[in-house]
C-alpha cells in the first residue's frame, strides 16, 4: 500500500477521494454517477466510499460483460443518460481493444452539452489505487500540476516537434495553432473530460503533418506490453506501412486503423509525466511514465483543435524518448531527452 508523506498508507478510497477532489474538483453536495462493469465493483466501491467521505451522492451503475466484446449502450445506460446530467461520472471499465468505439460512444453521451465533468478509466485497477500511478496525496497531485504547467509554458507557441529513440523513431509533426493541455487538472472553459489516474502533457497534432517512422518499443493501448516493436511509417499524417516479426500484434493494430477512414490518422502526442506511474500491463497507467512519450491514431474531437472524427483511438508508448520543438523565428529546442 502507497504511504504518504506522514509515512501511512493510503487506502484504496482514500486515493479515489483525493482524485476526485483535486482533479475533478469534487465538492460536498454534487451528485456522481459511477459506471462500473462488473469486473471493476471492488474499484467502484473504493470511489463510491471515496465520493460518501467528500459529502457527495453518488450512484453506481453496474454494466454486464462478457467474452463478446460491447458495441451499443445498454437501454438502461441510455435512459439515464437522458435524464438530468449529475455533476460528475466515473466510468470504470475494462480496457478491451474491440470495445474502444463502445467506451468512445458512451464518453460522447456523457460529456454532450460539457455540464458533467467525468473521470474515464478503462483498463483501472484497485492496485493502482494503493499502489501504482492513482496513488497520489492531495500534495502530490499539486506537485504534478505544477510539473505539467511548467512544461505548458515550454512548450507554448511551438509549431513543429522533432521525436527520436533509440529503437529507430524519427518523427516530425506540426502543432500549430494546436493548444497543449493536460489531464492532470479540470480545464473548467473547455470542460474536457480526463483519465484518471492522470499524469500527461497532450496535443493534438495537426492531422495531416506527421511523417516519419515510430517505433514502437513499449506498449499498446488495448493490447498491452509487447515482446516485440512495431513499426509505423506515416506519410502526411497517416500511417501507411505497419512492420513487426510479431503477427498477432500488428493484426490487431491493422483491424484498428482499419476501422473507418480516420483510423489510421494522427490524434494525439502526449508526455507521461506521473512520477508513481509503472510499466504494468494496463495502458491506463502505462502511458503516463514519467520521461515516456506515446503518439495515437484516431478520434481527437474534444482536444483543442482537433478534427479527427474516427469511431477509434490507439495509442502507442515510446522509450527513452528525445523531443525537440521550434517555435516560428527560433532555433529548435530539446524538452526531453
Amino acid at each position: 500500500m502507497q504511504q504518504d508523506v506522514e509515512g501511512n498508507c493510503l487506502e484504496a478510497w482514500e486515493a479515489a477521494k483525493n482524485a476526485l477532489e483535486n482533479v475533478l474538483e469534487a465538492v460536498a453536495g454534487e451528485n456522481i454517477l459511477i459506471v462500473c462493469d462488473d469486473e471493476k465493483v471492488e474499484v467502484g466501491k473504493a470511489f463510491a466510499n471515496g465520493s460518501l467521505a467528500l459529502g457527495l451522492w453518488a450512484r453506481i451503475i453496474i454494466l454486464q460483460t462478457s467474452k463478446k466484446p460491447r458495441t451499443e449502450i445498454p437501454k438502461r445506460l441510455l435512459e439515464v443518460f437522458t435524464q438530468q446530467k449529475p455533476d460528475l461520472y466515473i466510468n470504470l471499465m475494462r480496457d478491451a481493444r474491440e470495445e474502444t468505439p463502445f467506451r468512445i460512444k458512451i464518453t460522447k453521451m456523457e460529456t454532450r452539452g460539457r455540464k458533467s465533468r467525468l473521470g474515464h478509466c478503462p483498463g483501472v485497477t484497485v492496485d493502482m489505487l494503493t499502489e501504482g500511478a492513482l496513488a497520489l496525496t492531495a500534495q502530490e497531485h499539486k506537485n504534478m500540476q505544477s510539473q505539467a504547467e511548467r512544461l505548458i509554458q515550454a512548450l507554448n507557441g511551438a509549431v513543429e516537434m522533432e521525436i527520436g529513440n533509440p529503437a529507430g523513431t524519427n518523427l516530425t509533426l506540426s502543432t500549430e495553432k494546436r493548444d497543449f493541455f493536460t489531464d492532470t487538472k479540470l480545464d473548467w472553459k473547455s470542460m474536457k473530460w480526463m483519465n484518471l489516474p492522470t499524469g500527461e502533457v497532450i496535443v493534438a497534432p495537426v492531422e495531416d503533418s506527421l511523417n516519419g517512422r515510430l517505433v514502437c518499443d513499449m506498449a499498446i493501448g488495448g493490447i498491452g506490453k509487447l515482446e516485440t516493436s512495431v513499426e509505423v511509417v506515416a506519410k502526411n499524417g497517416k500511417a501507411k506501412k505497419l512492420l513487426s516479426k510479431d503477427k498477432s500484434t500488428l493484426r490487431k493494430v491493422k483491424e484498428t486503423f482499419d476501422t473507418d477512414d480516420w483510423s489510421n490518422i494522427v490524434g494525439e502526442f502526449a508526455f507521461g509525466i506521473n512520477p508513481k506511474a509503472r510499466f504494468v500491463n494496463e495502458f491506463l497507467e502505462a502511458e503516463k511514465i514519467l520521461g515516456t512519450i506515446h503518439l495515437a491514431f484516431g478520434e481527437n474531437t474534444d482536444m483543442p483543435g482537433g478534427k479527427n472524427p474516427s469511431k477509434n483511438h490507439i495509442d502507442l508508448l515510446i522509450s527513452n524518448p528525445t523531443v525537440k520543438v521550434k517555435k516560428k523565428g527560433e532555433k529548435s529546442i530539446t524538452v526531453l531527452e
